[in-house]
């Protein structure tokens, strides 16, 4: 027999074209399957939580989502933070110190008779006026429950850049999760056009409902 019309050499250190080409084929499917498995699992809690509050926020009143509580206080600054000049970090730090708030500070305005300040975080705020001539201040905090917190993280609110980041690394997860999948069936013959099938049904009704329903 040719060996060059068989692609093989009579020592063996060639493959045939078909070997060569089934276990490119196989490495693939293993690569695309390793890739959908340990993807999913590296990002389950993520795609869970987002998923969770995804729900939630679309109905803002489940699991006491809208409930809140507010407390106020009163105080007093020393005057040198605020005359002649304000010292907001020290403004803003000692505040903290004294009622516990939390979260950064999101807006900070001084005119000539008033300082405000206010802290944010999610699911959380204190707003702070600040009397420059005698110090005084009042106070308000406004906190609500755990599930209202869950659906500012889900929407990045107040949260900070570190929490940007995490968002933007589990939306990236999220994609490479369902490209995985997606690959997959192309080394499954026998689910592959039914798989497919499915993928296009699901577009076309997702189109259809934001056509039909979105105003």
């Amino acid at each position: 027999m040719n060996t060059e019309q068989t692609g093989t050499l009579t020592n063996g250190s060639r493959k045939p074209p078909h070997k060569r080409k089934r276990g490119w084929y196989a490495q693939s499917a293993v690569a695309f399957r390793w890739l959908h498995i340990y993807l999913s699992m590296l990002s389950f809690a993520a795609l869970m939580f987002f998923a969770f509050t995804g729900l939630t926020l679309n109905h803002p009143t489940w699991f006491g989502a809208g409930e809140q509580t507010t407390r106020d206080a009163t105080g007093e600054l020393p005057l040198n933070l605020l005359n002649p000049t304000v010292d907001k970090l020290e403004i803003a730090e000692q505040l903290r110190s004294q009622h516990q708030l939390r979260g950064r500070v999101a807006e900070f305005e001084v005119d000539a008779y008033e300082c405000m300040l206010v802290f944010k975080g999610p699911g959380y705020a204190a707003d702070a006026f600040v009397t420059r001539e005698s110090g005084q201040y009042t106070l308000s905090v406004t906190s609500t429950g755990m599930m209202a917190i869950m659906n500012d993280l889900h929407k990045g609110r107040d949260s900070g850049v570190a929490w940007s980041i995490v968002i933007d690394v589990s939306a990236i997860f999220m994609i490479l999760v369902s490209l995985s999948g997606f690959g997959l069936l192309f080394f499954i013959k026998k689910r592959r056009a039914m798989g497919f099938l499915v993928a296009f049904l699901g577009t076309i009704l997702l189109i259809a409902a934001w056509l039909a329903w979105v105003p």
